[in-house]
């Protein structure tokens, strides 16, 4: 695939290669008492993940590079209970952008998991904190599509206050 330097054409070029079904989106945002750094660390390695969210992880950190993560204190990386996030973009310390590649074996939405895939922003705040953005974008009018946009609102707003209580130290 050749390389667009027009990032106009890049964007036009994506929105073709959307599904048409799929264009909704969700937000969720609030303010980290931590600096850039120290946020971008906590959802970018595996040091920073097992500290306030996923008690396994494994992150790297590169273009098409994978998190694997498993939320459950007595599971493991690789059982069935494990995420893996494949990493579409990133710029360090400013935005991470993640697609679901092995959604965990009892997820409820799999039909429509490959449609969807988050970006995180990541910016500094005037008084040294940081502005987290959290983004879920490709979600469809379908039923499932609804039902699953529900689930990441209520899990990406959870997310956001585990990780604000996990700096509030």
């Amino acid at each position: 695939m050749k390389k667009l330097a027009w990032l106009g054409v890049s964007i036009a070029i994506l929105a073709l290669a959307l599904p048409s079904k799929a264009t909704e989106s969700i937000v969720a945002e609030g303010v980290v008492n931590a600096p850039v750094g120290a946020v971008w660390s906590a959802w970018a390695t595996t040091v920073g993940l097992n500290a306030w969210l996923a008690p396994h992880a494994d992150i790297d950190l590169r273009i098409d590079g994978v998190m694997r993560s498993n939320y459950d204190p007595k599971g493991s990386l690789g059982d069935p209970g494990t995420i893996e996030n494949k990493v579409l973009a990133y710029e360090p310390e400013r935005m991470l952008s993640i697609k679901v590649a092995k959604a965990p074996e009892k997820f409820p939405f799999k039909a429509r998991i490959g449609d969807m895939w988050t970006v995180l922003y990541f910016q500094p705040t005037f008084d040294g904190k940081t502005l987290l953005r959290i983004v879920g974008m490709g979600f469809g009018t379908d039923e499932e599509s609804q039902r699953m946009k529900e689930f990441f609102m209520q899990g990406n707003a959870s997310t956001l206050a585990q990780l604000q209580k996990h700096f509030q130290k």
